[in-house]
């Protein structure tokens, strides 16, 4: 083994190489089976980060929101309201918003119709339910879904009225 190993380091230095490490019989496999193990933990890694890659949303594909556009119900409803005897004046301004300009639209050009169920939705309250923040934000839901009931008449798509707004507020 001893001349073995001599004249491999000889043939090296022939060729003007460094010699190897001594090496036995029994390390060619080892090494071999080291290398099998880094393959397959470099190609895991490399399969990972790929798939790591494809799933992950991709920050260009996601657009920020719309900016958001409101129609403002001009003039404020005032409507009376209550039973005999305790009649109430309610007088609400209502903005409704959505993101889509074909939706600011319709809703413009059915204020009418808007307008005559809203009318009709105010009339209707309890002016001891109104007195609290519940009531307001029950009737604040209620005037959306009356909103999103007319676009919906009119063909359009109710999900786009995103919310309506009570920027003024009076009861007396």
């Amino acid at each position: 083994m001893a001349t073995e190993a001599a004249k491999v380091v000889a043939k090296v230095a022939a060729k003007g190489e460094a010699p190897p490490a001594t090496a036995s019989a029994g390390d060619a496999p080892r090494k071999k089976g080291k290398l099998l193990y880094l393959i397959i933990a470099v190609v895991l890694v490399g399969g990972g980060v790929g798939a790591w890659l494809a799933l992950k949303p991709r920050a260009a594909e996601t657009k920020p929101p719309a900016a958001a556009l409101y129609f403002k119900y001009d003039p404020a409803f005032v409507v009376n309201f209550g039973g005999e005897g305790s009649a109430r004046y309610l007088q609400v301004t209502v903005e409704t918003m959505t993101r889509d300009p074909t939706m600011l639209e319709l809703i413009k050009n059915n204020e009418p119709a808007v307008r005559n169920d809203l009318v009709l939705l105010f009339s209707s309250q309890d002016n001891a339910a109104l007195l609290s923040a519940e009531g307001k934000e029950k009737l604040r839901q209620s005037t959306l879904e009356a909103i999103r009931k007319v676009v919906a008449a009119e063909g359009g798509d109710p999900k786009l009225v995103e919310n309506a707004y009570f920027t003024s507020f009076v009861i007396q």
